[in-house]
């Protein structure tokens, strides 16, 4: 149990607290598509995950033309297991105090013992064995035997629209759940480490980040393990071989970029559909473009409006980066975000579909009747964000030994590569 005062925790972060104390109940966030750690969702606009001491210091030294394209960063919380009346047992946050710190020294996410499926994972030489993992694993998520290993622990995740995960196949699975996969995926492997470790740590410190989905009702999500390297200047000779390995059976040697994760919400069928990590391992040059088409459509129609913006932050993007001398952003990952059910654009498009069964002329502004223009059509949101920083370096972060020159041009050719691919697109769909 927590050393903090005991309190009973309800839904949302509202609680009621005893002798004075207050706490926050953290929930699994019902969007994570990938990543290795437990992304938590504090409240509506922010999420918490499990604290790597480079990590905190790089979004603390970030540069101001970086914020743009990165999460705000918000701070530290002190998290520990509670139980509520009920009896199940709760994370929940409190204000961090640094004489409560009694954490050994942060140990980065993938430098800690390795699961079993993650071995299994090195020797896959085919998407085929890649398909068949995945299926088996996701399958077992949500088996009874699952499902009785976590009873202990009250669950709030839960949205609107139901999740399907695709298997090797394309096929939809048969079961509709209510988050991502992924997410309950991540939340178990953190309580179970949490909970081995919880006779000699009482606290955790997790980090308070912007929820970057926030803005979108229903967000579509792409998660892109951008870069050519992404074993850090740190890393063992044993792990910096396995992630090389995987640089080179995946997109990641050949674009700079492969697909981490994906959801993307289908009109058709009113479900949100979900890729994970080991689908992207397995995606040829072309797979990777299909995957991307994939992510841009809605189940009714391929969203070309969304070229354009998405490209735009694209370019500023690479702008910024390229002007980040000695800046390197290994096994980073890049967020691209848009909502799956934009209204505003919505509306727009019909009226265009009406005006085209009534065969008016719409490449004339005089026969559009509000007088509005093709160039006045409201933009859709989209939005693009730098995530995950445990293993970035730069000139004089935190005294480190090795000092790389100009910028991370194996992160600018990731973004080439996904730009000249999404230009392709937009100029075949014109």
């Amino acid at each position: 149990m927590c050393v903090c005062q005991t309190m009973e925790v309800g839904k949302h972060g509202k609680n009621t607290t005893h002798a004075g104390g207050r706490g926050v109940l953290l929930e699994p966030f019902i969007h994570q598509v990938g990543g290795h750690s437990s992304m938590m969702r504090y409240d509506d606009h922010t999420v918490c995950k499990p604290l790597i001491s480079r990590e905190q210091r790089f979004y603390e030294s970030l540069p101001p033309e970086m914020k743009e394209f990165t999460p705000e960063y918000k701070g530290v919380v002190s998290v520990c297991f509670e139980g509520d009346s009920d009896g199940y047992i709760n994370l929940v946050a409190y204000p961090y105090v640094e004489s409560e710190a009694l954490e050994p020294d942060d140990v980065p996410e993938r430098d800690q013992p390795r699961r079993k499926h993650s071995r299994r994972s090195l020797n896959r030489s085919s998407s085929t064995t890649e398909h068949k993992e995945e299926k088996a694993g996701l399958a077992s998520e949500s088996s009874e035997s699952s499902i009785q290993e976590m009873k202990s622990l009250k669950m709030h995740l839960h949205s609107d629209v139901p999740f399907q995960m695709l298997d090797g196949n394309s096929s939809l699975s048969s079961e509709n759940i209510t988050y991502n996969p992924w997410s309950l995926r991540c939340h178990k492997q953190q309580l179970s480490r949490m909970r081995s470790e919880s006779k000699e740590r009482k606290l955790y410190k997790f980090l308070l980040l912007e929820n970057v989905v926030h803005h979108f009702n229903f967000p579509c999500v792409l998660d892109l393990k951008m870069g050519t390297r992404q074993h850090g200047d740190d890393a063992s000779e044993e792990k910096a071989a396995r992630q090389m390995k995987k640089c080179e059976q995946s997109t990641s040697a050949s674009l700079g970029v492969r697909v981490c994760g994906m959801q993307v919400y289908q009109r058709d069928t009113g479900h949100y559909l979900c890729r994970n990590k080991y689908y992207g391992r397995g995606l040829s040059t072309e797979g990777f473009r299909n995957a991307l088409c994939q992510y841009l459509h809605n189940g009714i129609e391929l969203r070309k409006d969304l070229f354009e913006p998405i490209l735009r932050k694209l370019y500023s993007l690479k702008a910024v980066l390229e002007r980040q001398a000695s800046y390197r952003f290994y096994s980073s990952s890049l967020l691209i975000i848009y909502d799956g059910k934009d209204d505003r654009c919505e509306t727009y498009m019909e009226r265009r579909a009406e005006m085209r069964l009534q065969q008016v002329d719409i490449s004339h502004p005089e026969s559009l009747q509000d007088g509005s223009t093709e160039s006045m059509a409201p933009q859709p949101k989209v939005d693009v964000r730098m995530i995950d920083f445990a293993h970035s370096t730069f000139k004089g972060f935190r005294d480190d030994l090795t000092v790389h020159d100009g910028p991370d041009m194996g992160y600018v050719f990731g973004l080439n590569s996904l730009i000249s691919i999404i230009e392709e697109m937009r100029d075949e769909n014109n």
